[in-house]
């Protein structure tokens, strides 16, 4: 049952012959892929030149189109930005005549009435002032009037007369 000692001897012969065999195909294999890279290298180094110039050609057309774009882009915002301004400003002189029409008052016309109310305001404290040092004034004369005193009248005695 047990195996002897050449069998097993022999099968580590086979065992190492194999592995042998398989790392020369290996090796084989690798100076193979490293000739037909050294073969191919220079056709596939000239046709990675040529592809990437292509890709650069495309790289700049569309680096100057995306300029282009942003020229037109800037372009159209100063127009629309222009655009929307004066379109501001008519509305706001229609909305103006409108409310003219109905009588709305316009702002500097509310300024300026805003402006005489409170002068005229200012002007009216002024002569309550006035008023109120008047009143003073007269005040300290009705005082002394009333200081000096009355004549007394005396009613008869009854019973004296009687």
């Amino acid at each position: 049952m047990t195996k002897n000692i050449k069998e097993l001897e022999q099968e580590e012969e086979e065992l190492s012959q194999a592995v042998r065999s398989s790392a020369q195909q290996i090796w084989q294999a690798g100076l193979g892929a490293f000739a037909k890279a050294q073969q191919e290298g220079g056709r596939e180094f000239t046709r990675l030149v040529r592809d990437g110039s292509e890709l650069q050609k495309r790289a700049r057309s569309v680096e100057d189109a995306t300029d282009t774009v942003a020229r037109k882009a800037e372009r159209s915002s100063r127009r629309a930005s222009s655009t929307w301004g004066k379109l501001e400003q008519v509305f706001e002189e229609r909305v103006a005549r409108a409310l003219a029409t109905i009588g709305v008052p316009a702002r500097s016309e509310m300024e300026a009435l805003n402006h005489r109310i409170d002068e005229l305001e200012r002007m009216l404290a002024e002569l309550a002032g006035e008023h109120l040092r008047q009143a003073a004034r007269k005040k300290p004369a009705a005082k002394a009037a009333a200081k000096k005193p009355a004549a007394k009248r005396t009613a008869p005695k009854r019973g004296a007369a009687e």
